[in-house]
């Protein structure tokens, strides 16, 4: 039996890591804001408004949609994505608090 060592790490710190993988391209990041602000787009429509073609789009699309942080509807031919406020919702509080008790430990500590 091989031991992973990330296995040895809590739940919680796994999952704000995780958070962290899907936010670690600068292409995606700037595809949840676009999805954000549009509230709902069509999957050629991204790269329009993206310095990115439509095969790297379409690639960080299905990391994103894989990993629960958009949903997508099929219309046709096209693809109507949004996010998912519920992993969005979960993924801001796992965050927040991590971020916070950081401080709140690193403030205490001084």
């Amino acid at each position: 039996m091989t031991n992973n060592k990330k296995d040895e790490f809590i739940e919680k710190e796994q999952r704000i890591a995780h958070y962290g993988k899907i936010l670690s391209h600068p292409a995606r990041i700037a595809i949840v804001k676009l999805i954000a602000e549009k509230k709902e787009i069509k999957t050629g429509d991204i790269s329009q408004y993206l310095p990115i073609s439509r095969t790297t789009t379409s690639q960080h699309l299905k990391f994103l949609k894989e990993n629960g942080l958009i949903k997508g509807t099929i219309d046709g031919l096209k693809i109507h994505y949004c996010l998912d406020m519920e992993v969005i919702a979960e993924m801001q509080k796992a965050l927040n608090t991590f971020f916070t008790e950081a401080i709140i430990t690193f403030i205490c500590e001084c």
